[in-house]
Formats: C-alpha cells, structure tokens, sequence
C-alpha cells in the first residue's frame, strides 16, 4: 500500500488541483483529527460501524442504519464515505447517524487512528469493500467485520481472473488470509456467493442475504420537485423525462434521446442530472452545443432541502427552455415521482450502468442502454418481468418514450411491474440485522 501511494501521488495531485477530488478531503481520510461523536457517553456500548463507499451505496444503507439506530439507541452510529458526494448524500439521509466521516486510507497508522476513535463493535460494509489494512487492524483488535449486500460483478470477476492468471502464487493465499478477517459475507446472489468463495472467502461464513438496494426508502417530497410539478400542471410542460445519473460523455447521448420526443412533444421538458458533481459545467457546455436554452437548478430561488431560506413560490420556466440541469445533489430521487419517461445513465457508454430501482420503486419505467454490468443481475430480472427497457441508442430511447406515451395501458402496466418487483424483493436489510444481532449478541456473551 505504500508503494502504491507512492506510485499514484502525482495522479492524486493532479486531480485534486484540476478538479478538487483527493486533496479536499486528505486530512480527514488521514484521520489526522478525530470525529466528535454526539453520542459518546458509552452508556449503550461500543459504536456501530456503517461503511458505504459512494452515493449508490448511501442509499442502500439509509433503511440499514436506521434499522440499527432504533435496535441501538444507545450505541454510537458512525457512518462512512469514500466519496465527497457520498458524504454529502450521508449527511443529508442519515443524519441520525452520530458521526459521518471519511473511511481511512488503507494503511494501517490512519486505520489504527480511525479504530481507536470510533472505537466500534462491530462493523458492516456495504457492497464489496475487501481493504486489506483495515481488515487485519479489525481482526487485530477482535471487531467482527460484516459484507453485507456483497456483489462480485461480471467485469471484477473477469480482472480477478486475469490477475490470479498472471500473480496467483501471491494473489490467491493474499486473498484468502485478507477474506478470512470477514466475520460474515453476505452476497447478493448465489453467482455473488459461488465467486466470493472462488476468491477464498470461507464457505462457512458465506451466505445469501439479497440486496439492500431493494429496501430503499421512497423518498419524499422536495422544494424543487413540489415546484416542478406545480409548475408543470400550471404551463402544460409535459412530457417531463428525467434522465438521471447521466456519467461523462453520455450528456449529449441523452440530449440526442430528448431530441427524438421533441420532434412529437415540443413542450417536452429534460431534466438531466450529472452523475458527479465535476460534471455540471460540462454537462451545461454540452446543452449550449445543442442550441438549447436551459436553467441551472442552482439558479432557481427554490430553497435545497433543510435550507431555511425564504421563497415566494414565484419560480418560472421561462419560455423557450427545454432543460432543467440538476447540478444538486441528493435531489433526484424525488423528481422521478414526476417522471413521464426515465433515463437510467451509465448505460449508453461503457460505465457499468446504474441503480435503477428509484424510479421503479414510484413505478416508472426504467429505460437503460447496453452497458449494465455493475447491476446485470437486477436489469436482467426487470427485463424478463417486462418492468424495464433495454436501448442500443439514445435515438432508441426517445422512441421508447414516444411508444409507452402512446400507449399509456401499456405504460402503466411495465410501471406496476416494476413496483412490484421492488416490493418483492426486499428483506435484505432484515437479514443483515440479523447478522449483525448475531455477532453483537456472541460478544456480550462472550464478555458476560
């Protein structure tokens, strides 16, 4: 690990004078200062150690931690983040928690700092998170780790093959000794099960536990969507289609998809949400090239959520502009209650795809393209169920749109299916619980 941030100081440097990404958040991720927790009587015990990489995995663990928080009222929750626009997700959803902070640098002096300061029971991490240091120092000091909602996707499988065909004499007993910290690995799937063991996770400690994404918290309404759909009913701007999650180079795709409905719904109105805050500025140069007028939500008096700022409701789409740009963050999920038609990015340029179970859950019909990797499991299920449509082109997606608007029985019935498959699948967060209960429950007795 530390030639490795030898290795890769000059990128660090680099993107954090370019664009603000490493060098912002340096010191807290050296844990040179150490949180406050609010609540640090230690009348409950030892803290709760919630770790969530970025924004995807924030919102699967908002029912987690909660769930966790009123089981443990008196044990400190801390939540962590990779990410900046994690933590901001993590401030704003979980603000319950008693400390939100940056998950340490993998070597182990920031590690032991971050331990000895949260000081946890036990820790959960969300998704696959396999960081040596922090496993070991954790075993060092007897916390059990959890995997929970673990997934190994088809494209890191394909890399853990290569490299264990290349390195295996060091890399398979490295993986096998760095898994065997794991106290309980709880996968998405049986094929996330079968391919966590193939890396050397003992099979006894793996199991089946779903995915948490399903038991997202539907979310309420914001200032900004209020004032969208009054706004909407007021001048008639329908159809509205949110493409969200939008990665870089895929703006103009989206805008070429929007473009196919204009052609039939002049009064249609896009709001594209970049998927990283890096991306605002560009993805408002890419509208300018399209000859479109747009509106920065940044620009609008609607207060953000938890702003106390005041506001007379007197907030206008001028006429003439097509686009709404998103450049917030924690506001889309609530715009896709408003959704007419969905774009789902990460899918129409090679980035893995995206979370598409926000709209489906307010019964929207996700559209997504060809790249869906990093969920290839959930796509295939909403595809199969007839809740979802899967596009080659992002002129392929503006005539989807224009099909399900005609067609609104049709519609109607894919965005039941699509709820539907969300309500069925949830109960991940009830099993991870469990899991942890168990654990906590084994050291009180072990202690007693």
């Amino acid at each position: 690990m530390g030639l490795a941030g030898v290795l890769l100081a000059p990128y660090w440097i680099v993107q954090g004078l370019r664009q603000g990404k490493y060098l912002a958040n340096l010191r807290e991720r050296l844990w040179l200062s150490a949180p406050i927790l609010r609540n640090s009587s230690g009348e409950g015990g030892k803290a709760i150690w919630i770790h969530a990489v970025s924004v995807g995995e924030v919102l699967s663990s908002v029912t987690l931690a909660r769930r966790l928080k009123q089981k443990y009222p008196g044990r400190p929750l801390v939540v962590s983040t990779t990410t900046i626009t994690g933590q901001a997700i993590a401030r704003e959803r979980i603000a319950f928690a008693d400390a939100i902070v940056y998950f340490p640098l993998d070597w182990a002096f920031c590690v032991r700092r971050a331990l000895r300061a949260v000081d946890p029971e036990i820790v959960l991490i969300v998704e696959t998170e396999i960081w040596p240091n922090f496993l070991r120092e954790c075993a060092r000091c007897r916390i059990p780790v959890i995997l929970v909602s673990g997934r190994i996707s088809d494209r890191s499988n394909r890399r853990y093959k290569r490299y264990f065909a290349l390195f295996g004499f060091f890399l398979k007993p490295f993986l096998r000794n760095t898994l065997s910290h794991f106290g309980a690995l709880s996968m998405q799937t049986e094929q996330d099960a079968e391919r966590i063991k193939a890396l050397g996770a003992p099979p006894d400690r793996v199991r089946v536990g779903g995915n948490l994404k399903y038991d997202l918290e539907i979310p309420g309404d914001t200032p900004i969507a209020a004032w969208l759909g009054e706004e909407a009913q007021k001048t008639g701007r329908r159809p509205i289609i949110v493409a969200g999650s939008v990665v870089a180079t895929e703006e103009p795709l989206a805008l070429i998809a929007f473009g196919v409905l204009q052609g039939e719904y002049p009064k249609a109105l896009l709001v594209l949400a970049p998927r990283k805050p890096e991306r605002f500025e560009a993805a408002a140069e890419f509208i300018e090239e399209s000859h479109r007028n747009f509106v920065r939500r940044s620009e609008l008096p609607v207060p953000k959520p938890g702003a106390q700022a005041a506001w007379n409701g007197e907030a206008r789409i001028p006429e003439g502009v097509s686009v709404l740009l998103l450049d917030s963050i924690g506001e889309l999920a609530s715009l896709y209650r408003l959704a007419d038609g969905v774009f789902v990015g990460g899918s129409l340029v090679p980035s893995g795809g995206h979370n598409i179970l926000e709209p489906a859950a307010f019964g929207k019909i996700p559209v997504f393209g060809e790249s869906m990797e990093n969920f290839a499991e959930m796509s295939r299920r909403f595809l199969e169920a007839g809740a979802a449509v899967q596009v080659s082109s992002p002129e392929d997606a503006g005539v989807t749109w224009i099909e399900l608007l005609r067609n609104p029985e049709r519609a109607r019935a894919m965005g039941d299916a699509a709820r539907r498959l969300v309500e069925e699948n949830r109960g991940a967060t009830n099993r991870a619980v469990e899991s942890a209960d168990g654990l906590l429950g084994s050291r009180a007795a072990a202690k007693g």
